[in-house]
């Protein structure tokens, strides 16, 4: 970020923030989904015009290893897996918060040009030597 703030805030925000994630409780990722079905049968309820369906049904869909992941919810458990998906949202803008916090800080503890070093902070073109390694395999 280019505004630099008061590391005591930072410090401060950022404590606030360990305290948050300490607090997090059962989590998730994931949406619920509400689906309702026919069943194909000529004479039932759900082949009329109109009429929704079979269900409602639930299910959880996330993507694990690049794919979609589809579990069934039971109807009992849909406020609690709401619930946990609501915590991981908010695990993770607590998280991506805090990296920026820390960032922050950070910056806000270099030195300022012409004061104390005689390097400059950072601010200009360039780039490093050599591009670096890879780390990952490609997709």
């Amino acid at each position: 970020m280019t505004d630099v703030r008061d590391p005591r805030e930072l410090r401060r925000r950022r404590d606030e923030i360990r305290h948050e994630l300490a607090a997090i409780g059962d989590l998730r990722p994931g949406s619920l989904v509400e689906r309702f079905r026919r069943c194909g049968r000529a004479n039932c309820h759900c082949a009329r015009d109109g009429d929704p369906g079979h269900g409602p049904s639930w299910s959880l869909t996330r993507a694990v290893e690049g794919r979609t992941v589809t579990r069934v919810i039971p109807a009992g458990a849909v406020e609690i897996t709401r619930a946990q998906i609501a915590e991981h949202r908010r695990f993770r803008a607590l998280a991506s918060e805090l990296v920026e916090v820390g960032d922050d800080l950070a910056d806000a503890m270099l030195p300022r040009r012409g004061v104390g070093g005689s390097e400059p902070a950072g601010d200009e073109k360039g780039g490093s030597a050599r591009p670096s390694r890879r780390r990952s395999p490609p997709r």
